[in-house]
């Protein structure tokens, strides 16, 4: 074959080849298209039954449908024994368990003791569907009514509407309590970017709040800032507290579930992390993209929810989570037992003769301090990854603050 022959069907191969691959790769990219699956119908403005969207997004309804997987709920007690002493008076000493998973909200709230119900129709805000709806139907006077009175009108668990709206499937807020302390901060809730979003969305429910005297509304306490000592701050200010300790003699404010608090200014907040993109990471289904609606440790499907940013390998990753958490439960573990040994010797102290009651008052403020530290690590889940070094600095003055307080109490009776 003459060379001028050769060169001219290298060509014409050149030519075939690149239209095989061309093509090859069309069809490869057609028919392996990942799409994320978006919105396929209409749904009903203020539509509270979740299984109402299923046919509209089948993909997320089968990974809601999986919470219902997680059935344990064991008791906090069993792990951390000292939360009967320090919870004394208050109806968490009755019962705490760990919470399931979302589906079970409404099961969940109704089999709880009594001694928790004192809050009444309040329980219900960041259990169902169908808050929005009520404190619409009956205003102020919601946050009144007992828990007996308007338990029968919840059915629905947490679901779709509380984080989408329904014709868009763009993140909202629909809590009043988590609105209204975000435009004390001066902030515009319209123009919060969609990452922001995906963070607030859990702040609805996954922060820290009390109910106002009076009134009983649900009120997030940030106005000074969401860090622990910032709420006590404000708390001191007001003057407020929820219950007396009934051994220590103590004025309480109790912290609840503060994940978005912790969270903030933590690594991964500040690398732009979102809750969800730990929480509800992207996945594959066949050839639809969904978000995964199975909230649940990263741990559980650790490939998806760590590896995408950490390229250590999932074993490494396992056992650096394992580390921070068995630290701060040593830490906390310690901080309890230093917090009931003030609260031990203030038990002493409120009945001993000839006590100086200016020390005791001291002791008592140091043991309110010391308690709030502690406990706004203990009802935050994850044993403190979501901010190990604000944790351990939590507790750290949590342990300085109780043996404080012990101390002072030895001293109102003349010790030292």
């Amino acid at each position: 074959m003459k060379p001028d022959q050769v060169k001219k069907l290298l060509m014409i191969s050149v030519s075939v080849l690149l239209i095989v691959l061309v093509a090859g790769i069309f069809f490869f990219n057609r028919n392996n298209k990942v799409v994320l699956e978006g919105p396929q119908g209409e749904i009903a403005a203020n539509e509270t039954s979740s299984q109402a969207w299923a046919k509209f997004y089948p993909a997320h309804w089968d990974s809601y449908q999986a919470n219902y997987a997680n059935t344990e709920k064991p008791s906090h007690f069993a792990a951390k024994p000292y939360l009967t002493a320090i919870y004394a008076g208050f109806g968490f000493a009755k019962e705490y368990n760990e919470p399931r998973a979302h589906v079970y909200t409404i099961e969940d709230i109704l089999a709880i003791d009594p001694a928790r119900k004192k809050a009444g129709a309040s329980c219900f805000t960041c259990k169902s569907t169908q808050v929005p709806e009520m404190v619409q139907k009956y205003g102020e006077q919601y946050y009144l009514m007992s828990f007996d009175e308007i338990k029968e009108e919840f059915t629905e668990a947490i679901g779709c509407l509380d984080c989408h709206d329904p014709k868009t499937m763009e993140l909202r807020l629909s809590r009043p309590a988590l609105i209204e302390a975000l435009q004390r901060q001066g902030r515009d809730v319209d123009k919060i970017s969609q990452q922001e979003m995906r963070s607030l969305v859990c702040a609805q429910c996954h922060v820290t709040y009390y109910f106002q005297p009076g009134s009983k509304k649900i009120t997030f306490p940030w106005d000074k800032g969401v860090k622990a000592e910032q709420i006590l701050a404000y708390y001191d200010e007001m003057k407020f507290s929820e219950w007396t300790h009934p051994d220590a003699g103590s004025g309480m404010v109790k912290p609840r579930h503060a994940e978005y608090e912790t969270f903030q200014d933590s690594t991964h907040e500040s690398a732009g992390l979102s809750c969800a993109d730990c929480h509800m990471p992207y996945t594959k289904v066949g050839s639809k993209k969904i978000s995964s609606h199975v909230w649940q440790s990263p741990l559980n499907n650790i490939e998806q929810s760590c590896t995408t940013c950490h390229r250590n390998g999932s074993d490494w990753l396992t056992r650096r989570v394992e580390t921070i958490q068995n630290q701060v439960k040593q830490t906390q573990d310690l901080a309890g037992e230093a917090v009931v040994e003030a609260i031990n010797e203030l038990k002493i102290s409120q009945v001993a003769a000839n006590v100086d009651q200016a020390k005791l008052k001291e002791a008592q403020e140091l043991h309110r301090q010391a308690q709030w530290y502690l406990d706004f690590v203990v009802v935050t889940n994850g044993y403190g990854f979501h901010n190990p070094t604000e944790t351990l600095n939590n507790l750290g003055i949590a342990i300085d603050l109780a043996h404080k307080s012990a101390q002072k109490a030895r001293e109102a009776r003349g010790l030292k």
